[in-house]
C-alpha cells in the first residue's frame, strides 16, 4: 500500500476511534463543567445576598447571640452530667465597627460568595467527578463509587463542626482577651474573615480520610507510617485545640477529640486499601499473615 494511503487510513481510524476525545474536546468539556459550577455558586450566592438579614443576624452573628445552639447545648449537658452551671456561659459582648466606606457591601458580597460555595459544593464536586469519570477504567470507577456523596457529607460535617464548635469558642476567647485601657471593637472585615477561617478550612480538613485513601491507593502513604506518627498527630491537635479554644480542658477536648478521631479513621481507611493492594500483588494468604503480625 502506498505511504499516502496508509497515512490516510491511519488518520481515518483515529477519527473514528470511539470514546476518545482530543485535547480541545477535553478543554471544552472542562470549560462546560466549570461554567455550570460557577452558575450554581452564583445562584446560591444570590439567594444568600437577597436574604441579608437572615444570613447576618441568624448565621454570621449567631455565635454572638446568648441563645446560640452551642451555648444552650453545653448548658443542658452540664446539668445532665451533674456539673450544675459550670459549662454554662454567655458570649462576650463586643461591638463591630466599619472603617471604610463600602465595607459592609463588600463583606455582604464576600459572605454571599462563600455561602454560595458551601451550598453548591456537592454539585461542584459532582461536576468535577463527571469530568474525570470517562478517563477512569470500569474497575477504578467501582472502587471510588459514592466518592461525591462521601466528600460532600464530610465537607458539610466539617463546616458544621467549625461553625458550632470552633467558631463560638474561638470568637469568645479572642474577644475576651483584653488589656487594661483597651476595648475590643473588631472590624466587620476581621470578624467575617475569622468566621470564614473557622469553617471552610475545617470542612476541607474533614476530607482527610478521602485524601489518605487516594494517597494510599497510589502508594505515597501507608497506614504503618500513619501509626508511627500517631503520637505526634495527637499532640499537634491538642496544641491546635488549645490555641482556638478557651483555656479549659472541656473545651479543648471537644475540639481535639473529633479531629483526632478523623486521623484514626484515616488510618483504618489506609490499612484497608493497602491490604487490598497487597492482596492483589502478593496474594491473599501473604496479606493475612502480615495482618496477624500487625495485631
Amino acid at each position: 500500500m502506498p505511504l499516502d494511503q496508509l497515512h490516510e487510513a491511519q488518520n481515518k481510524k483515529e477519527v473514528q476511534e470511539p470514546g476518545e476525545m482530543s485535547f480541545f474536546d477535553h478543554v471544552e468539556e472542562l470549560r462546560r463543567r466549570i461554567l455550570r459550577s460557577a452558575v450554581a455558586i452564583a445562584v446560591m450566592g444570590a439567594f444568600c445576598f437577597v436574604n441579608k438579614d437572615l444570613v447576618f443576624d441568624k448565621l454570621i452573628f449567631g455565635p454572638r447571640n446568648p441563645d446560640f445552639f452551642t451555648y444552650k447545648a453545653l448548658c443542658r449537658l452540664s446539668h445532665a452530667v451533674g456539673l450544675s452551671d459550670k459549662m454554662c456561659f454567655s458570649p462576650v459582648e463586643f461591638r463591630l465597627i466599619t472603617r471604610q466606606l463600602g465595607e459592609i457591601l463588600m463583606q455582604h458580597l464576600y459572605v454571599s460568595f462563600w455561602l454560595g460555595l458551601i451550598l453548591a459544593f456537592p454539585y461542584v464536586l459532582w461536576q468535577f467527578w463527571l469530568f474525570l469519570k470517562p478517563g477512569l477504567l470500569e474497575a477504578e470507577q467501582k472502587a471510588v463509587r459514592g466518592v461525591v456523596g462521601i466528600c460532600s457529607v464530610l465537607f458539610l460535617l466539617g463546616v458544621g463542626f467549625g461553625y458550632f464548635i470552633i467558631a463560638p469558642f474561638s470568637i469568645n476567647f479572642l474577644a475576651g482577651y483584653t488589656l487594661s485601657g483597651t476595648e475590643v471593637a473588631p472590624t466587620l472585615d476581621s470578624y467575617v474573615t475569622y468566621m470564614t477561617m473557622f469553617t471552610i478550612p475545617i470542612g476541607l480538613f474533614f476530607e482527610m480520610p478521602v485524601v489518605i485513601y487516594f494517597l494510599t491507593k497510589i502508594g505515597i502513604v501507608g497506614y504503618r507510617s500513619l501509626q508511627m506518627y500517631r503520637r505526634y498527630a495527637f499532640v499537634a491537635m491538642l496544641i491546635l485545640a488549645a490555641i482556638i479554644t478557651p483555656p479549659d480542658v472541656v473545651s479543648q477536648s471537644i475540639v481535639a477529640l473529633p479531629l483526632y478521631g478523623l486521623y484514626e479513621v484515616s488510618i483504618l481507611v489506609s490499612r484497608r486499601e493497602q491490604r487490598r493492594r497487597e492482596a492483589a500483588i502478593f496474594g491473599k494468604n501473604a496479606v493475612t499473615d502480615v495482618a496477624k503480625a500487625d495485631l
